[in-house]
C-alpha cells in the first residue's frame, strides 16, 4: 500500500510542483536539472550496489529513450505548464495508454484492438475534444490550443518510448535503467534550454524559494522515490494494477491544483476529465483481460 500511494500522490503532484518550479525557472533547464540530479544519483547508486556498466549502445539506447520520454514527454508537460493549469495537464497526460494502444495497432504487425479498447480509444478522443474545446467553446473556459497540442504530441511521444523500450536493452537493473535515461533525456533538455536561449535570460538571483523547493521535491520524490516504488510495483504486483496510477494522478492532480493553486474547475472540464480517465481506465483494464 505504500508503494502505491507513492505513485499516486507523489506523481499525481508532481504537476503542480512543476507548475510553482517554473515561475522563476525556464521550464526546458529546469526539467534538466530534476532529472540530471536524480538520474545521476540512481545510476551512482546502482553501480554501488554492484550492478555492472553497461556498453555504448546501452548508453546509445538510454539516450533515445531518454529524448522521447523525458526530452519531448516531461519537458513538453514542463513547458505547456505556462498555459495549461496543472491539473488538466494531468488529464491530458493520462492518455498515454490511449496513444500506446494506437501505435501498437499502426505500427509494422500490429493487430487490430478489440472492441472494448477500440470503444477507450473512441472515447478518449471525444474527452479531449471536449476538454479543448473548438469554436464558442473557446470562451467557456477551454484549454489553451497552444499547451493542449504540446501535451498531445508528449504524451504521444511517452508512448512510443514506451513502445521502443519493450525491446530497447539498457540494463539489467531497474534504477541504472532509469538512471541513464534520466542521464540521457537531462542532456537533450540542457541542450535544448542552451539552444532556445533559456540560459540568456536566467538570472539565479530571481530564484523563488518556492521554485527550488519544488525543483528538489521533483528530483528527490518525483523522480527516485516515486520511480523506485514503481519499480517495486511492477515485480510485486501485476501490470494492470500497477498501471491504474495512469487514472489515479489526473486525480489527484486536478483536486490539488483547484485546492492549493486556485485553478480553475468548470463543470465541462468535470465531465472531460471524467470521459478520458473513464476512456483509460476502458483501455487499460481491457489489455489487463487479454493477458
Amino acid at each position: 500500500m505504500t508503494a502505491f500511494a507513492a505513485v499516486y500522490l507523489i506523481w499525481g503532484s508532481t504537476y503542480l510542483a512543476i507548475r510553482y518550479a517554473i515561475q522563476t525557472m525556464p521550464p526546458l533547464l529546469m526539467a534538466s536539472a530534476r532529472f540530471l540530479m536524480g538520474g545521476t544519483a540512481l545510476y551512482l547508486w546502482s553501480r554501488f550496489k554492484d550492478s555492472p556498466s553497461t556498453g555504448n549502445r546501452n548508453w546509445k539506447n538510454a539516450f533515445i529513450l531518454g529524448a522521447m520520454l523525458l526530452f519531448l514527454g516531461n519537458g513538453g508537460v514542463a513547458v505547456a505548464e505556462q498555459w495549461v493549469p496543472s491539473g488538466l495537464t494531468a488529464v491530458l497526460v493520462s492518455m498515454v495508454p490511449l496513444w500506446v494502444a494506437v501505435f501498437g495497432w499502426l505500427r509494422p504487425g500490429g493487430k487490430r484492438p478489440p472492441h472494448q479498447v477500440a470503444m477507450g480509444i473512441i472515447l478518449g478522443f471525444v474527452g479531449v475534444t471536449l476538454l479543448i474545446g473548438f469554436g464558442d467553446l473557446r470562451n467557456a473556459g477551454a484549454v489553451d490550443p497552444r499547451g493542449a497540442a504540446i501535451l498531445i504530441l508528449s504524451s504521444m511521444s511517452w508512448a512510443a518510448g514506451s513502445l521502443y523500450g519493450q525491446k530497447a536493452h539498457v540494463s539489467d537493473s531497474p534504477l541504472q535503467t532509469s538512471g541513464m535515461q534520466m542521464i540521457g533525456g537531462g542532456t537533450w533538455l540542457m541542450i535544448a534550454g542552451i539552444i532556445s536561449g533559456e540560459a540568456s535570460g536566467f538570472s539565479p538571483e530571481h530564484l523563488s524559494a518556492r521554485s527550488i523547493v519544488a525543483l528538489l521535491y521533483l528530483t528527490i520524490f518525483g523522480s527516485i522515490v516515486a520511480f523506485t516504488a514503481y519499480s517495486w510495483l511492477l515485480k510485486a504486483t501485476s501490470p494492470s494494477r500497477a498501471a491504474t496510477y495512469a487514472y489515479v494522478n489526473p486525480a489527484v492532480a486536478v483536486l490539488l491544483g483547484w485546492a492549493i493553486a486556485g485553478e480553475p474547475l468548470t463543470p465541462r472540464m468535470i465531465v472531460a476529465m471524467c470521459v478520458i480517465v473513464g476512456a483509460v481506465m476502458v483501455i487499460t483494464m481491457a489489455k489487463s483481460s487479454s493477458h
